[in-house]
């Protein structure tokens, strides 16, 4: 179980992804050979695992998330919603193909705040189309108790 603190951040260079499908570029920040996205940083969330068309993220909610009432920013789950998902579409993608969110469509189901603890997020592409990628993806606390779901669609954009 990896914390922020042991992760280094920032935007891989081309000359690094050129020719990894998006698995492996997937694969190769979470071996720590390219860098996590800055907003893992920003928002205390990481890519742990990735398979074709899954991926997991783990997070933890703390007191610089909160909102003027006291609980995580309803913003931060369904960013995590948005980034598992579009993980999972991308890591269906061969090298060279990059993809953007058209949509994400988050639930919230469970109050979150930095009592919740360490969070589990997956994300699943449903179905791949030479276009258009449709992804669900969920966020669970340590025992398995929905905190948020939703569904995300995204772009293939051409290389």
């Amino acid at each position: 179980m990896t914390t922020a603190a042991e992760h280094h951040y920032g935007i891989a260079s081309a000359k690094e992804i050129a020719g990894l499908s998006g698995r492996e570029i997937l694969e190769a920040i979470i071996a720590g050979r390219l860098p996590q996205a800055p907003i893992s940083q920003t928002l205390t969330f990481w890519i742990v695992e990735v398979a074709d068309g899954f991926a997991a993220f783990e997070g933890e909610p703390g007191p610089q998330l909160l909102n003027p009432m006291g609980g995580v920013h309803g913003g931060w789950a369904l960013t995590i919603l948005d980034s598992v998902a579009g993980s999972a579409g991308f890591s269906t993608l061969p090298p060279g193909s990059r993809y953007t969110t058209i949509e994400t469509k988050g639930n919230l189901a469970r109050a979150i705040s930095p009592k919740t603890g360490r969070i589990r997020a997956e994300g699943r592409a449903l179905s791949r189309g030479r276009q258009i990628i449709s992804c669900e993806a969920s966020v669970k606390d340590a025992d398995g108790r929905l905190l948020a779901h939703g569904t995300s669609t995204l772009l293939v954009l051409a290389s």
